[in-house]
């Protein structure tokens, strides 16, 4: 299995509490794309500007792609959040 279908794997695991359906199903990760060096990047749309659990989701989808062996480095964007920069300032913190 090549690193993007590993990734997106992964990331059918993360499950929005609220809706109880995974972030792949939902349509929430955009413009995935994955470098020969390992590199993955995307953005993350929440299902709502206003998701109250947008910090814990950003936090575990993050966590689940760094943790995937062969992944080098990780460019998450959230967008169409109303705290979309905080959230992108705690993300490249981390």
């Amino acid at each position: 299995m090549d690193l993007k279908s590993e990734v997106i794997e992964k990331l059918k695991m993360v499950i929005d509490p609220e809706t109880r359906m995974d972030v792949v199903s939902m349509g929430l990760i955009k413009d995935l794309a994955v470098t020969i060096e390992g590199k993955v990047s995307f953005k993350f749309r929440p299902s709502s500007s206003v998701c109250p659990l947008v910090f814990p989701l950003a936090l575990k989808i993050q966590e689940t792609v760094k943790e995937i062996e062969g992944v080098k480095g990780l460019e998450m964007v959230v967008t169409d959040h109303r705290m979309s920069e905080e959230l992108n300032n705690l993300l490249r913190a981390d």
